[in-house]
């Protein structure tokens, strides 16, 4: 199985969410789904059918992180020493060469993506663009709008 890198934050979320389906939607579930067979007859019950639809999400849910915490490469970026070149966990500053407009990114996993937040997929065409250069370097992104240039103004790994 390969790894899936995820920094430290994105992991830690990632075990409160199963920890919260655990011990939280769990048993929430298993109960609502017994109060639903109290009812009587299973075959018109619609909080019995929701009940069990919510349960097949939750178990699915579990599974799916479960696997994606046995696959981590959990890495934290205070502790990355890339020599100032960007790397998964960097927090990128960039300058639009166009209009001069200042964003900051920081590289993450998939799961931890979230572009209102700055953090941005490793897999997005801006974070391949922007992977092994280094402060001063300009980087070309395909956009939906066009290519754009961006400056690299800074790089660093909080």
């Amino acid at each position: 199985m390969a790894t899936i890198p995820i920094t430290k934050r994105g992991a830690e979320l990632l075990k409160s969410e199963l920890r919260t389906l655990k011990t939280v939607d769990r048993p929430w579930v298993i109960n609502a789904i017994a109060e639903a067979r109290a009812q009587g007859d299973l075959s018109e019950n619609a909080e019995y059918d929701a009940a069990k639809d919510r349960q097949g999400f939750i178990e699915g849910r579990i599974k799916e992180i479960d696997s994606k915490l046995s696959a981590a490469l959990i890495i934290d970026p205070a502790t990355l020493e890339a020599g100032g070149k960007v790397v998964f966990g960097a927090t990128v500053e960039l300058e639009d060469e166009a209009s001069g407009n200042i964003v900051k990114y920081q590289i993450v996993g998939e799961d931890e993506a979230d572009l209102k937040l700055g953090l941005v997929n490793i897999s997005s065409p801006i974070a391949r663009a922007l992977i092994g250069k280094e402060e001063g370097d300009t980087a070309e992104v395909q956009t939906p709008g066009g290519i754009k240039h961006f400056e690299i103004v800074a790089v660093s790994y909080i």
